[in-house]
């Protein structure tokens, strides 16, 4: 039986959320600056410079190892976002720009 696998500088919170140790961060949010920038490990550190490089590269390891799982967790973030964006309707000063002819 092969052991379990250990990633430096990752931690768990109660709900099973990957971190990175003596942070905040989510290895979903160093992801997300990957994918959404296309930023490098050294791009990240850049800006996010309380963020270790092996913390980056440790949290870009866990997140290729559990791509789709953390992929997944994004769609169904964006999605939340859609859901409750479609349900506040327009908002008040965009209606009242509309009313007065600046915006169509």
């Amino acid at each position: 039986m092969a052991a379990p696998v250990t990633y430096a500088h990752i931690d768990f919170n109660k709900d099973g959320v990957p971190y990175l140790m003596g942070t905040k961060t989510k290895v979903k949010q160093v992801a997300l600056d990957h994918i959404a920038y296309r930023w490098s490990a050294e791009d990240i550190h850049r800006n996010h410079p309380d963020l270790t490089l092996a913390q980056i590269h440790s949290a870009l390891a866990y997140y290729y190892d559990h791509q789709e799982e953390i992929d997944g967790s994004i769609e169904e973030g964006l999605r939340a976002v859609e859901d409750i964006r479609a349900g506040l309707g327009e908002s008040t000063l965009r209606l009242k720009l509309k009313e007065s002819g600046v915006i169509s």
